[in-house]
């Protein structure tokens, strides 16, 4: 496989956006169904053809979704194979509540798919790290903390796992970083890392994008021939959509 595209999207579990969101309480929006929004999110992720799909913030099949697992739905609108864990640390009280233990990441791969590894960071509340092995890529998957020191100890982290990986990497995700690029500098130095998004397109939030706090980094062996950040607003976040090379 020497070429593929990748679409990275946090759908906020396809709760929606917009003023209404936060009534009649704030945070009433991720109480509310979302089977049209997610029908939405499916025709614009298939209208771009991706290779994979990274998913953040994916709900696995609780009531607001009336048990659908999203990942599940999405991977087979595609005809994709799909890989998603809850992910809160293995041993977190959050295992056991209800609508929380169904909030997962997802990665969604045509086939040539040689498997997924999941880890988790030691710290924070969001722990976990899904790596999936394609061919001549690894590819990982994160949404960090979105407290500053928890941050830095799991980028620390993050760059001991993919440091043991042979195979040219592509790292995406929420990385909630506040700061931008800034912040991520010392963590792609270390792990010999480019930034797919060269001109710092902000895509939070999604209404009038300020914040730039989803990444696809790449490593040596990987060449971006393609970038964007499509303006739709079906999430607080926007979607980023990258076409790679791999030069083998």
């Amino acid at each position: 496989m020497n070429s593929l595209r990748f679409l990275l999207y946090n759908i906020r579990y396809a709760t929606g956006t917009g003023r209404r969101f936060n009534l009649p309480i704030p945070g009433a929006g991720y109480l509310k169904r979302t089977d049209s929004n997610l029908k939405r999110i499916i025709e614009f992720i298939n209208s771009h053809d991706p290779d994979i799909v990274g998913l953040v913030e994916v709900d696995t099949g609780s009531f607001r979704t009336r048990y659908v697992n999203q990942a599940e739905a999405v991977a087979d609108a595609l005809g994709h194979y799909s890989a998603y864990q809850c992910k809160y640390g293995e041993r977190s009280i959050n295992h056991r509540l209800p609508i929380v233990r169904n909030q997962a990441n997802a990665f969604l791969a045509a086939p040539r798919v040689h498997g997924e590894r999941f880890h988790y960071f030691d710290t924070g509340i969001k722990r976990l790290i899904i790596e999936l092995e394609l061919d001549d890529v690894a590819v990982f998957l994160v949404h960090l903390s979105v407290k500053y020191r928890h941050r830095h100890y799991q980028l620390r982290h993050l760059h001991e796992v993919i440091k043991a990986t042979k195979k040219p990497v592509i790292v995406a995700g929420d990385f909630n970083t506040f700061w931008g690029e800034h912040e991520m500098y010392l963590f792609m130095e270390a792990a010999g890392l480019q930034n797919a998004n060269v001109e710092g397109l902000p895509s939070y939030p999604s209404y009038s994008p300020r914040q730039q706090l989803d990444f696809i980094l790449y490593s040596r062996g990987v060449t971006v021939t393609r970038f964007e950040v499509p303006d739709i607003q079906l999430s607080d976040h926007l979607p980023l959509l990258c076409d790679f090379h791999i030069s083998g």
